[in-house]
């Protein structure tokens, strides 16, 4: 498999503190060309021997801001552990509600434009209510994510303001457990 054409850009590129656009309809050409090549990327980031090989860090979800693409598109490619992966593509998200209950990942959350190391706890929703343009089913879908699944949604709906993941962690105390929240391990 050929390493798909895709250039990540450094939190320090000032792209990542933008906010993008709205996508128009319908997609041009290279447009869902650069989904499915961003699909690919992550599907081979995610198996251990092509990650090697090419020298990729594992990452599950890109934003089009992070290729230098001010546009409010999504992938996310979620390996099922038996070879095969679930993909998604979102564009043009919409939050139509979410819980106040919070949620976190235990260890920090990471992201595939910052090499940096930023610890600590990020809070998001447990769980959130979403309105997108779906271009497989070329349709608007309106779905509900809880739990991981939420915590990847919003850290790449993040994306769209300019705002990255350590933006959200408590700068004074980064690993102070988040009272009342839910802890994923």
């Amino acid at each position: 498999m050929k390493l798909p054409n895709i250039k990540i850009l450094d939190e320090k590129d000032k792209r990542l503190h933008q906010v993008s656009e709205e996508v128009t309809f319908p997609l041009d050409k290279k447009t869902i060309q650069t989904i499915y090549d961003a699909l690919d990327y992550l599907e081979m980031s995610q198996n251990e021997e092509l990650a090697e090989k090419y020298d990729l860090r594992a990452g599950m979800g890109l934003s089009f801001c992070q290729i230098g693409i001010m546009k409010r598109i999504f992938v996310v490619s979620e390996d099922f552990g038996d070879g095969t992966f679930g993909r998604y593509i979102v564009i043009n998200p919409k939050v139509l509600s979410h819980s106040e209950e919070l949620i976190y990942v235990g260890e920090g959350e990471g992201c595939l434009s910052v090499e940096e190391d930023h610890q600590g706890f990020v809070p998001r929703s447990a769980r959130i209510k979403v309105k997108a343009y779906d271009c497989i089913k070329e349709k608007e879908i309106v779905f509900r994510l809880e739990g991981y699944p939420a915590i990847v949604l919003q850290h790449e709906i993040d994306h769209f303001s300019g705002t990255l993941f350590y933006d959200r962690i408590n700068k004074q105390n980064p690993w102070t457990p988040i009272e009342d929240a839910i802890v994923i391990e």
